[in-house]
């Protein structure tokens, strides 16, 4: 019958780790006191200039939103939006917004969220930029205890 025979263990294979020479002048520096420092991008700002108006709901019977208008004072976005109340619409005032880009390195603006809170119920309103157009959903929130069920609703809108 043959013996089984214990071999010596296996050495791990080590991989030798190469030098580029900017990793040797850092180090070279960093012996020295020499600060090597890349300068700083600042990216450049969001683009807000294509949400930027008053933008009107396609659907003139709409029962939600029929209008609302995104402002910019430097780099903040704002939004002032109204409800569809009879006889004139309901002013829902004007609050912050978040805009967004595409990409991290693309800077017009295409999208957007705001919040608004009122004493029965918190919208949730994002838009974004397709075709022309802009696309609006809003996100309802009820905080009233009605047992009303909590809703999503979308809205085409244009200039």
């Amino acid at each position: 019958m043959p013996t089984v025979t214990e071999h010596p263990p296996v050495k791990p294979i080590t991989k030798h780790e190469f030098k580029a020479p900017m990793d040797m002048l850092e180090t070279a520096a960093e012996l020295k006191g020499i600060t090597l420092e890349a300068p700083k991008a600042v990216p450049p700002p969001l683009d807000l200039k294509p949400l930027l108006g008053t933008w009107l709901n396609c659907d003139k019977n709409t029962r939600g939103i029929p209008k609302l208008e995104l402002t910019a004072s430097g780099t903040a976005l704002s939004i002032h939006v109204w409800g569809a109340c009879t006889p004139t619409f309901c002013d829902w005032k004007t609050v912050p917004a978040k805009a967004f880009a595409d990409s991290v390195c693309s800077t017009p603006a295409v999208a957007f969220t705001a919040l608004y809170r009122f004493s029965f119920v918190e919208t949730t309103v994002i838009g974004r930029l397709q075709f022309g157009a802009l696309f609006v959903e809003t996100f309802d929130h009820f905080i009233d205890g009605s047992g009303r069920e909590d809703y999503n609703a979308v809205y085409i809108m244009s200039k």
